[in-house]
């Protein structure tokens, strides 16, 4: 019995004994160690990295997002516009881009949504602002009016909208002639006008400080996706209907290359929304469905009298 617990004897010394606590007390220590280099690496692979990132954003003084730029943006109207509100899809030109020429009166298309039946009153609305040696509108009426051919010189061509027979219109509310108001803005595209960058929808009583609309757009890049208006001054109507459409009677802007998408797909969109109150409401679908939300420009007024009437800066 004596010789068979001898083994056992001595491993259980040899485990008590001070070399075999040395071992493990080695160990022990080592693994501090370990965790102590590999945190003292990490932090310093993190301050090279951040060192790295400073430097380089420091080396970007030409770029457009730079706080110099945004300063000289502000303080100098001929420097590249600050865009305010911008989508994703809006890209501000960069320094090293040939200039090009500033978006003027003969760069904007209006569309004016009007009516057979009250247009012998509300032309005289035009008359005020429209500019006919300066501007290029098209009015899209219902039906044809009386000396149509024989119209005042200082207002724009008339045109006769088409048929929208096809469309169903399912609003008890409303009116179907807000399919035919919705697709002005791609009636208008198809005339094939040259040297377009923005199309402006109106109503036959909206009033427009062409100068002032002019300055706005002249912020945005032409060549991009813009859907530009503004909120009703009316809380209840934009509760009603959105606090993301632009409200036609004080007016808004679309941008060339939108207007080609929005045509390419408005009519199949306007099929699926046969509930819908009027154009607007429309309109604001189908940029939703193009992925284009509403840039806020604040002078675009929807319920005060003079309806387009821009705020001066």
């Amino acid at each position: 019995m004596n010789t068979q617990k001898d083994p056992d004897k001595i491993i259980w010394d040899q485990m008590r004994s001070p070399s075999s606590t040395l071992i493990s007390g080695s160990q022990t220590r080592t693994l501090p160690k370990l965790m102590v280099w590999l945190i003292l690496f990490v932090s310093v692979t993190y301050v090279v990295y951040t060192l790295k990132l400073v430097s380089t954003s420091r080396a970007c003084n030409n770029e457009p997002f730079t706080t110099n730029r945004h300063l000289s943006s502000i303080s100098n109207n001929n420097s590249l516009p600050l865009i305010r509100n911008h989508t994703s899809l809006a890209i501000p030109r960069r320094e090293n881009q040939e200039p090009r020429l500033e978006t003027g009166f003969q760069h904007i298309v209006f569309g004016i949504a009007a009516s057979a039946k009250l247009w012998e009153q509300r032309k005289n609305y035009i008359k005020i602002w429209y500019k006919p040696q300066e501007m290029r509108g098209i009015v899209w009426l219902d039906d044809k009016v009386k000396n149509q051919e024989r119209e005042d010189s200082n207002l724009p061509p008339i045109k006769i909208s088409s048929d929208t027979s096809r469309f169903s219109y399912t609003n008890k509310q409303g009116h179907r002639s807000a399919i035919r108001i919705s697709r002005i803005v791609s009636e208008t595209l198809r005339l094939g006008l040259k040297n377009v960058r923005w199309f402006v929808m109106g109503d036959d009583d909206t009033f427009f400080i062409a100068e002032n609309l002019v300055r706005i757009l002249r912020k945005y890049d032409h060549n991009q996706y813009y859907y530009i208006g503004s909120l009703s001054e009316s809380h209840l109507q934009n509760i009603f209907f959105s606090y993301g459409m632009a409200y036609g009677g004080g007016g808004f802007a679309i941008s060339y290359p939108l207007a080609k998408a929005l045509d390419k797909m408005q009519d199949r969109c306007i099929q699926r929304y046969p509930g819908l109150y009027g154009s607007d409401d429309r309109m604001q679908a189908c940029m939703a469905e193009l992925g284009v939300p509403l840039t806020k420009e604040v002078g675009f007024h929807q319920v005060i009298k003079f309806l387009a009437v821009f705020h001066m800066l």
